[in-house]
């Protein structure tokens, strides 16, 4: 069985408790904090940026994972680099020239990830595989919080797998969207590594016990 690792999302949890929030999911293993950023153009809602990037980087020493739903994300590469930003994925339909920018965030001393929505082909990724650290798997629409989970994710990851393979190459694999303790082994087993969780973890009353849940159900037999 591959690791795991999950990366629990600002966007559900309550801002005006953002240091007690963190502290919580920490405490419960998580790997990652995912920050969903939006502006409203992209994808139809607006959410963070700088501010609040500065303000977790302030909080935690965990890697932050910064997700751009965004129009031309190659705007922030350096910016966000400098916050401290560990992983830095984008939308091939948000920008021309995907590998010179894929390219500049590795540079800048983040990892490349990119972003598939539901309707974005995985053969899309053939041509970048070697420019890329991270394929993020959209398992709903982007844009909002507490969406169900779309089934036809879990065989989008296994071809996305194979298409990997075939390339030679073994990037890690998320998954966003509708992720809870009854969707998350499924979607571990079909090759996904790594965990977006937001209404799952900061929509109860115990974050940290939400994270160890949600490690504990990747190990769940069918």
């Amino acid at each position: 069985m591959r690791g795991v690792r999950i990366a629990p999302s600002v966007l559900s949890a309550d801002l005006g408790r953002l240091a007690e929030a963190i502290a919580g999911v920490t405490e419960g293993g998580a790997s990652w904090i995912h920050v969903d950023v939006m502006d409203g153009q992209f994808v139809p809602n607006l959410t963070f940026g700088t501010p609040l990037i500065r303000a977790l980087r302030r909080l935690t020493t965990l890697p932050l994972d910064v997700h751009l739903m965004v129009q031309r994300p190659e705007r922030f590469i350096e910016e966000y680099a400098d916050l401290g930003v560990s992983v830095f994925t984008i939308h091939p339909e948000a920008t021309i020239h995907l590998q010179r920018h894929l390219d500049r965030i590795k540079t800048a001393g983040m990892m490349a990830g990119l972003a598939l929505n539901p309707s974005t082909p995985v053969a899309l990724l053939d041509e970048v595989w070697t420019d890329i650290d991270l394929a993020l798997v959209m398992s709903v629409n982007p844009g909002f919080a507490g969406q169900s989970f779309l089934r036809s994710s879990l065989e989008k990851i296994r071809r996305l797998r194979a298409h990997a393979a075939q390339a030679g190459v073994d990037p890690i694999v998320e998954i966003d969207g509708g992720i809870t303790p009854e969707t998350i082994g499924e979607a571990h087993r079909a090759g996904a590594d790594t965990f977006v969780a937001g209404t799952a973890v900061f929509g109860t009353d115990d974050p940290a016990n939400a994270v160890r849940t949600l490690t504990r159900a990747c190990s769940a037999q069918v």
